[in-house]
């Protein structure tokens, strides 16, 4: 079953990977985490956020542990979805459930923040990877710098492509350009 629906994942296929999951909800075969976590990935290719977090408390009902796939798997289904707010609520659980936080789970929700124009929130992240000694990316810091962009947020966005220049993080146009727009929004296109 476990094949099957990671296939239905990457042809997203998320409508078929919840039939599966149905199949077997009803069968002799009970789904597992990686299951659980193969068709929440579906869902978020699909741009089912909501589905995602019903199945997520599905999970909680029939005892399958949420590991940390499954909740960046949600957070990125959220994100995708514009929801924030759900985001950054997942991550609070996530935290206070003691899951694993990695890369991945700071990198997407710091990108949730770029959803809802969340700079302040985007920042404390990115400073709170180094307190769980978390390496950040360019992936990191491009997701921060949108979400000062969003709010014409120039100066934060600056200070953010120094720290990255800096920690001799690959920039790409996206960083630059970015950064650009921040200056334009916050009437500093000459910076």
């Amino acid at each position: 079953y476990n094949a099957v629906i990671s296939a239905c994942e990457k042809g997203y296929q998320w409508e078929r990977a919840l039939q599966v999951l149905s199949m077997m909800m009803r069968g002799i075969v009970k789904p597992d985490v990686i299951t659980c976590n193969s068709v929440i990935s579906a869902l978020e290719k699909g741009g089912e956020w909501q589905h995602a977090l019903i199945l997520f408390s599905v999970m909680a009902k029939n005892t399958i542990e949420s590991d940390t796939i499954t909740y960046n798997a949600v957070i990125s289904a959220c994100k995708q979805g514009g929801e924030s707010n759900a985001a950054l609520q997942l991550f609070g659980a996530m935290e206070q459930s003691m899951v694993k936080l990695d890369t991945i789970s700071f990198n997407a929700v710091i990108s949730a923040c770029d959803n809802g124009s969340n700079w302040k929130k985007a920042l404390q992240l990115v400073k709170a990877m180094g307190q769980h000694k978390l390496e950040s990316t360019t992936i990191t810091y491009n997701a921060a710098i949108s979400a000062c962009e969003k709010c014409g947020e120039w100066d934060k966005a600056l200070q953010l492509l120094s720290v990255m220049a800096g920690n001799t993080l690959e920039t790409h146009t996206i960083t630059f350009n970015t950064v650009i727009s921040a200056c334009e929004k916050g009437g500093k296109w000459e910076e």
